[in-house]
């Protein structure tokens, strides 16, 4: 009579049982095994760089506001000649976002004021981070477009320093504000 097989077990005792059959299922059955593992190794760093970004934007804020002169001027307010300036968005996607972002990037360091220089820092940074929660939902951003017209307005700039600083400031103020909120309700691509 012939031993009698346990029949519950795994293939990998059924291997050791006889050597002379071939696994089929190794790889496969290790990485089912794991996948709840790695599933949530890959949402931790996607949170933590969300968590990352709220934080950069409510310090970028905070450095915006411990400068003084940049509460004289409400970010809705329309000054002439300075309509380059993005305004507030009232729904972001994070490819808005990035465009927006870069946007006052290219405005900031063209600037002299030594006011802002760790502020276009922690905009590029920003963006960095929103890149990556881009690439955590498959959303490819697109090359973000700045001011092509920005060089033109050279004498815009040199004219109002102090008021393109200041206006600048405000209106990122409030679109980091929007972006904070959005982030909240986990935007689009």
């Amino acid at each position: 009579m012939e031993p009698r097989t346990n029949r519950g077990a795994s293939s990998c005792e059924a291997q050791e049982a006889h050597p002379g059959r071939k696994m089929h299922c190794g790889p496969l059955c290790q990485f089912l095994w794991l996948w709840p593992y790695l599933f949530f190794i890959e949402a931790v760093p996607i949170r933590k760089v969300q968590d990352d970004t709220k934080t950069l934007i409510k310090t970028i804020v905070t450095r915006i506001n411990d400068i003084s002169h940049t509460q004289s001027v409400s970010s809705k307010q329309r000054v002439t000649g300075l309509d380059f300036i993005p305004g507030l968005h009232p729904v972001l996607s994070l490819s808005k976002m990035d465009q927006t972002l870069a946007i006052y990037q290219q405005i900031l360091t063209s600037l002299p004021s030594r006011n802002v220089i760790q502020i276009s820092n922690d905009l590029e940074n920003l963006r960095d981070l929103l890149h990556l929660l881009a690439s955590s939902k498959s959303c490819p951003l697109p090359q973000a477009r700045g001011l092509e017209t920005l060089a033109s307005l050279g004498g815009v700039l040199e004219a109002s320093l102090y008021s393109t600083e200041v206006v600048a400031l405000s209106r990122l103020q409030g679109s980091l504000q929007d972006m904070l909120q959005q982030l909240d309700l986990s935007p689009g691509c």
